[in-house]
């Protein structure tokens, strides 16, 4: 029963997007960031069903996230997860790096831009500056029973998203100024929570959000932690201890969002599970972490870098 209905409702959503896209012309049904979205998604991805997947992710996220989180997952063979991640997927960014994307004011035309974010997906990187930047509630903490707060703590980057979002979830969302950004990415950073760039092949082969993320609640971590996913690349940076100034407190094992720091008379990395989020460094008491480039951990997201490529 709720199979049928849920075809019979993409089935209306795709009669309608194909009656917008032949007469062009905008019906009361329709929010002008949904003609953009579609707009954008192109005639190709409406009839192969990625605009109508990314339509359907976008206006009924905390429904899409919940079923994955709590009903999918939980039954998905590790196959079926690793596809998923290739599908749906974010890196890992230092906290410069999450605040040079939101400083960023210079227009980022579309490149190959594998150099900069080292998987395919994201090759058709977009940044429109200054960014359209909207706060929205998190959906992997709203599909938990017991989450962490705050809860309006990611972020959805640039258009046609920003205004989608704000359309559809008015209640859930507000837009931001670049420094309301800067100083939510510090609190976040203050409570132990990781910054990631998110990517989705069916919201336009883009980057479309920053998310702020716990270790508790958030389904892209627990995707790759708990069931050997490949949805999340590291910063291409990873913390480097200081043995004189280590005190040996414990602190920097307890939040560390991957389990990759434990103790034998100081702190010892885990090279393989560290993927360079920089919370250790930041609520280090002794301050005995920073994070170290490694090339071994692939290439960071530079937007100085695509700023340069952007003139050539």
């Amino acid at each position: 029963m709720i199979e049928t209905f849920v075809l019979v409702l993409l089935a209306v959503v795709v009669l309608a997007v194909l009656l917008f896209w032949v007469v062009g012309e905008r019906g009361p049904w329709l929010c002008p960031s949904t003609i953009s979205f579609f707009r954008e998604q192109g005639l190709r991805n409406l009839l192969n069903g990625k605009a109508l997947h990314g339509y359907v992710y976008g206006r009924w996220t905390q429904q899409y996230i919940s079923c994955a989180l709590n009903r999918l997952l939980p039954r998905a063979d590790p196959a079926a997860v690793r596809s998923w991640g290739d599908h749906y997927h974010g890196k890992v960014l230092t906290p410069e790096q999450a605040r040079s994307v939101v400083r960023l004011d210079h227009p980022i035309p579309i490149r190959d831009l594998e150099q900069v974010i080292p998987y395919p997906t994201a090759r058709k990187l977009v940044l429109e500056g200054p960014p359209d930047i909207v706060a929205y509630e998190c959906v992997c903490r709203g599909a938990r029973a017991t989450p962490c707060g705050p809860t309006q703590v990611c972020m959805v980057i640039g258009k046609p998203f920003a205004d989608f979002i704000l359309q559809h979830h008015p209640r859930t969302s507000r837009r931001l100024s670049r420094n309301e950004a800067l100083d939510l990415l510090q609190q976040e950073r203050e409570r132990g929570h990781v910054h990631t760039a998110w990517f989705k092949d069916v919201m336009l082969d883009r980057f479309y959000a920053i998310c702020n993320c716990c270790s508790c609640c958030c389904g892209g971590i627990e995707v790759m932690v708990r069931h050997d996913g490949r949805n999340i690349a590291p910063s291409g940076y990873v913390a480097a201890v200081d043995e004189g100034k280590c005190e040996s407190c414990g602190t920097c094992r307890a939040v560390c969002p991957f389990g990759a720091i434990d103790l034998d008379g100081k702190a010892v990395v885990t090279w393989k599970t560290c993927m360079g989020c920089g919370v250790c460094e930041g609520l280090c008491p002794a301050q005995a972490i920073t994070l170290a480039r490694d090339e071994r951990k692939g290439l960071p997201l530079d937007v100085r870098a695509m700023k340069e490529m952007s003139v050539l």
